[in-house]
């Protein structure tokens, strides 16, 4: 029986500073559990099971081994982020399979901490959509199979769900972290702008796109984004009362809020009051225009990320995403929207400290080749289930997703945090009250 498969990061890395686990086996115990379950659920589209457990060799015999926050621990990374030796697909067919040189500047903070990279995680094709599915595979959520496990971090966030890892880098450029997290029970926060390095793709959608962790507790998220970002952004929060805004609202007009959703915000909320902070019904006001301020910088990110590549080996919604985008770059660029869309909301947060939402309007689509289909169809589904999310990687503030709950399927359901800049490690501290006042459990049960 495995020793370390269901540990927390923090849990493994103390165990291998102190000697009673090392590196090989704690990656080995992963690769196995990866090589009996990945077929099931799709997270990888490459593992490197030889090179890891060279890599966890070398950790082991490190100088430093006992002062390593993440010693030993294995990571997943999504494949859009460099990995010194691997090739960056994007999830797609038209990129080149050649290795990169040098890891990505996280990758290597990762490394540098002592965690050891088992293999890269499945994504959309360039990492558009919020259904996780392509040439390379479709990732499925580990809580129910038969649905995505989300996008664009979906195979990362279904690494983790799984126990594959246990923790993930991932990214979220309209969501991407946040969906994939919600769906599969994780904990993740995008960090507001400049906080983690990005270097994501073209231009990281105009500065919009964040580095971030995906893990199955709060405290993991924390360490992780302690070893990504300035330690003093993850500095315990000062202790006090927050103002919390619950809003029920969705930000894009014309999609509703589920009912299983919606309970899991009002339940949140309670348990916030019973920690004694102050929470009021009060929505933001979303602009009329957010859902075309939306799509402009969604389709646009795209058009940027597919130019050099060849068309004809791009799937038909990438195209067209890519298409419709080149129309809005000119005023994308000019950034205008998106500095109207902060001046309106930042008042909003100057009278309430944090946002409290559901994570998502409803539960996530069938696991499915959704990249055989049309680009509207996507565009719908998408729109449908995850309208929550992309008015914070807009103004680039710090917004979480938290595991409240379950869905009638017995799935996960999720929260959403979001702060002002700055405002990690309170969202962090709000995300770890939650989590010891409703425990959730960490992976779901595949064995």
């Amino acid at each position: 029986m495995s020793t370390w498969v269901g540990r927390t990061a923090a849990e493994i890395a103390v165990a291998v500073r102190e000697k009673r686990a090392t590196p090989r086996e704690v990656v080995a115990e992963h690769l196995a559990r990866i090589e009996r379950l990945d077929g099931r659920i799709g997270a990888f589209r490459t593992v490197r099971a030889e090179a890891a457990l060279a890599e966890a060799d070398a950790v082991g015999a490190r100088a430093d081994l006992t002062e390593l926050t993440l010693a030993g621990v294995p990571v997943a990374v999504k494949d859009n982020l460099g990995v010194r030796g691997e090739s960056t697909r994007v999830g797609s067919a038209a990129t080149p399979d050649t290795p990169a040189g040098d890891d990505h500047v996280t990758v290597a903070r990762l490394r540098a901490a002592g965690a050891v990279v088992v293999g890269l995680t499945n994504v959309p094709e360039l990492c558009v959509f919020g259904t996780t599915d392509g040439v390379h595979g479709i990732a499925r959520n580990p809580w129910d199979t038969s649905r995505t496990a989300g996008g664009s971090s979906g195979g990362s966030a279904a690494a983790v769900a799984a126990g594959l890892v246990p923790v993930a880098l991932g990214n979220d450029g309209m969501g991407s972290l946040r969906i994939p997290a919600a769906n599969c029970g994780l904990v993740t926060i995008k960090p507001g702008h400049g906080v983690v390095p990005a270097g994501i793709g073209e231009g990281d959608w105009f500065g919009m796109s964040e580095n971030g962790p995906l893990a199955t507790t709060v405290e993991d998220a924390r360490l992780l984004l302690s070893v990504l970002a300035d330690p003093d952004v993850v500095r315990p929060a000062a202790p006090g009362t927050r103002r919390i805004a619950l809003s029920l609202r969705s930000p894009l007009a014309g999609v509703t809020i589920s009912r299983p959703y919606a309970d899991a915000a009002r339940e949140a909320a309670g348990l916030l009051i019973r920690a004694g902070h102050q929470v009021r019904r009060a929505d933001p006001p979303y602009p009329q225009s957010l859902s075309l301020t939306s799509l402009a910088h969604w389709t646009a990110g795209t058009a940027v990320d597919a130019q050099g590549l060849d068309p004809r080996l791009l799937t038909r919604r990438t195209r067209v995403h890519a298409a419709v985008g080149r129309r809005f770059l000119p005023v994308v660029r000019r950034g205008g929207s998106r500095e109207a869309l902060r001046r309106r909301l930042e008042p909003f947060f100057d009278a309430y400290d944090v946002l409290l939402t559901p994570a998502l309007a409803r539960r996530s689509p069938q696991a499915a080749p959704w990249h055989e289909r049309g680009w509207l169809r996507n565009l719908v589904a998408n729109t449908a289930y995850s309208p929550l999310t992309p008015p914070w990687n807009l103004t680039g503030w710090p917004a979480m997703s938290v595991p409240i709950g379950t869905l009638p399927s017995g799935a996960p359901c999720a929260v959403q945090l979001v702060g002002r800049p700055g405002s990690e490690a309170e969202l962090l501290e709000l995300a770890g009250r939650l989590e010891e006042l409703r425990p959730w459990r960490r992976t779901a049960p595949l064995d």
